[in-house]
């Protein structure tokens, strides 16, 4: 479906060196504002549990997860509505992506220049926070002045469309309320997709902090202050040590099982920020299996069986005739596909089954 997930913040907050973790990539990582111009994009897997667990069953010849992509956008400052720091030329790079993934730097570490003098996670979340809203505000801005002629004729799509844009600008322009915090009809959505409005995205907050603060039950104040304003605006927020990250990144599995329980962790946090995109955006997984490959499908949430084989390949949508569906727990039960239709735990379903997540899904055709 093609993911794209953008990494955001302020310059030297962390952001190429979560992207290095996160990919294994060689994005450039430098004390120095603007390190990276041109966004660097590479794809992380979704480490799914059900999915090396259905391996282990089968022993396939391949394996393939579901991936996320994602893409280190250069620092935004003070200013980027206005095209400080290539700031016009950073935000068409952020409205080209799914879902903002906005880093904060909470490490003290003094070497490492802050643009803002100091470190303050609350000024610099306000900072990127305001610049988004202003961006929008002036494309909504002029996007309202051509409704407004429109509606003259009396076009109730846009005099519908006009009164709800002058909502989100009185929004964006009073107490700063990001647009993804309300409930948008589908309507709504398309249109300020439609128009590349960032603050209608969805967002998740990643602290990027010092590593004898990585532990879950460990804080501070300014930790505590961030979580407060992501509670406030229903947005998730994952703690993390980017150093860190980036060392886990470099390990086999025994070894990085080992690192994670030295610092009383169960899983990556990227792993945690990967899994928290596909939530935000309503995305499930459904699963194929066989002696050939195991492989792992994203899919929106409420896909029916048609959509959910054409996300395979469109001539699975065209020619479809039934899915056969295993439910992950009932394949778990049964051992195997050929035993789960013995206890009678494979079921044939039609055009209307609306796929859950998990299922295992063999699709017949005929095109």
């Amino acid at each position: 479906m093609g993911l794209k997930c953008g990494i955001v913040g302020l310059p030297n907050v962390g952001k190429s060196t979560i992207f290095n973790a996160i990919t294994l990539g060689e994005a450039a990582s430098s004390n120095y504002p603007f390190c990276t111009i041109e966004p660097n994009i590479g794809i992380k897997s979704l480490n799914d549990d059900r999915l090396n667990k259905l391996a282990e069953m089968v022993k396939p010849e391949k394996l393939t997860p579901t991936y996320v992509e994602f893409v280190d956008i250069a620092g935004l400052v003070k200013g980027a509505s206005v095209g400080e720091g290539l700031g016009n030329r950073f935000l068409s790079h952020v409205r080209n992506m799914d879902l903002i993934v906005h880093v904060i730097r909470v490490f003290k570490k003094e070497e490492v220049i802050h643009v803002e003098g100091k470190v303050n996670p609350l000024r610099d979340l306000d900072i990127i926070n305001t610049e988004l809203a202003l961006s929008d505000i002036e494309i909504i801005s002029r996007h309202i002045t051509k409704l407004e002629k429109i509606a003259r004729s009396g076009d109730k799509t846009a005099i519908s469309n006009l009164e709800f844009l002058k909502t989100i600008n009185q929004s964006l322009s009073g107490d700063g309320s990001l647009v993804n915090a309300k409930d948008l009809s589908e309507e709504e959505k398309s249109l300020l997709k439609s128009l590349g409005i960032i603050s209608a995205k969805p967002v998740i907050y990643v602290l990027n902090v010092d590593e004898d603060l990585i532990a879950p039950f460990t804080s501070n104040k300014e930790i505590d202050g961030v979580l407060s304003a992501a509670k406030a605006k229903n947005i998730p927020a994952i703690k993390l040590c980017a150093r860190l990250e980036e060392e886990l990144s470099k390990l086999d599995n025994a070894d990085k099982k080992a690192f994670l329980k030295d610092f009383g962790l169960e899983r990556s946090a990227l792993d945690a920020v990967a899994a928290e995109s596909f939530k935000l955006l309503g995305l499930i997984t459904f699963f194929t299996q066989g002696k050939k490959e195991v492989r792992a499908w994203e899919i929106k949430n409420g896909y029916k069986a048609p959509q959910a084989a054409g996300t395979i390949h469109s001539d699975f949508e065209k020619g479809f005739i039934r899915a056969e569906v295993i439910s992950y727990e009932d394949f778990l039960k049964a051992g195997s596909e050929t035993s789960a239709a013995k206890m009678g735990l494979l079921k044939l379903e039609g055009r209307d089954y609306i796929v859950k997540d998990a299922d295992i899904i063999h699709f017949r055709f005929n095109v």
